[in-house]
């Protein structure tokens, strides 16, 4: 709820800016959308183009999540995830099929600490947030028993998956968003929308820069939680690019005094409990979105070595190991800070 609270921050600092630049006025559009807020921001030549581009990209949004939601029982993936076990081969949608085998190549490259698989451990961790209390450690070893990416056998010729597994339960929530906003920024180009800006919890993706501006003006977080009611005091200039954020510092619970985030490590089966927050800039949102959680869990070492080998892609680290905050950068990110 913090970091929707500093995202609602930054769009109220987008409103600051001149609207009427070259004909085009600056609209704004919010609905809900992936169990949460789903906000555009765009320019346009009338409220009528304005509002039909939006309508568009939140059709295409709401039809990712049909396919991808773990919640609805309809969903393809969760049609998928019930021949777990059963040596079926499904064919796959063209949408799904490209978010997994993207998720497929981050548990590849981040040895695991990315992993789609970790749906079983998720459900369980969520019902602990709700009760406020550790799963049972019983529990929680007989469901690890179905995560693991190498579970999942794609056959890239015809485009089918194989869940190798029983009782496998498959969890898009650190891809398919940035996926989301990525998209939704496609449909609003098709509609002649060239400036526009698409944010869906700790994710964005923008097109050009508005009118008379050089990129989006996005605030970094604060490095404490308790700074988010403060207005920011560092910004990135963003154009044609996506970011996303993840860690610990917004969203976390703390048990038995010991604080834990609400993303789950694949390798433990429960919320991370190495305190850090994260930002990546990279050319689209799904690779923004799987970098953000992959360098969430590996830790600042080797989430840098990752994004470096990376093309294209840049990562700011806050990180807390103790009492004091840690920063890492990776070579090219201080370029996208505003200068003065």
């Amino acid at each position: 709820m913090r970091q929707a609270r500093f995202f609602r921050l930054l769009l109220a600092l987008l409103c600051l800016a001149p609207a009427a630049v070259m004909a085009l006025e600056r609209f704004e559009f919010s609905r809900p959308q992936m169990g949460m807020r789903f906000q555009i921001v765009l320019y346009a030549a009338n409220e009528k183009t304005a509002e039909e581009a939006a309508k568009a990209a939140f059709r295409r949004i709401k039809e990712i999540n049909a396919i991808m939601s773990d919640y609805e029982p309809d969903s393809e993936l969760s049609r998928l995830a019930r021949t777990s076990g059963s040596g079926q081969a499904v064919t796959l949608s063209e949408r799904l099929w490209f978010v997994l085998s993207r998720a497929q190549e981050f548990s590849k490259r981040s040895n695991g600490a990315f992993d789609v698989t970790v749906g079983p451990c998720v459900w369980l961790w969520r019902k602990a947030r709700r009760e406020h209390r550790l799963p049972d450690p019983a529990v929680l070893a007989e469901v690890r028993k179905a995560v693991g990416y190498k579970n999942i056998q794609l056959d890239p010729q015809n485009h089918t998956a194989k869940l190798l597994a029983p009782n496998m339960r498959l969890d898009l929530g650190a891809i398919a968003k940035g996926y989301a906003v990525g998209e939704a920024v496609a449909v609003l180009g098709e509609h002649g929308i060239r400036s526009a800006l698409v944010v869906g919890g700790g994710n964005m993706a923008m097109s050009n820069p508005p009118p008379g501006k050089p990129g989006w003006r996005i605030a970094v977080p604060p490095l404490e939680s308790s700074d988010t009611a403060k207005e920011p005091t560092r910004y990135v200039i963003l154009s044609r690019a996506a970011l996303s954020t993840s860690g610990d510092f917004f969203q976390f619970l703390e048990i038995g005094g010991k604080r834990y985030s609400h993303v789950v490590n694949p390798r433990t089966g429960i919320g991370l409990t190495d305190h850090c927050q994260v930002l990546v800039i990279a050319p689209d949102g799904i690779t923004a979105d799987g970098l953000s959680t992959s360098v969430s869990v590996l830790g600042p070492k080797a989430g840098l070595k990752l994004v470096k080998s990376t093309p294209g892609t840049e990562v700011f680290i806050a990180h807390k190991p103790g009492d004091k905050v840690e920063t890492f950068e990776s070579p090219g990110f201080a370029k996208f800070y505003e200068r003065p």
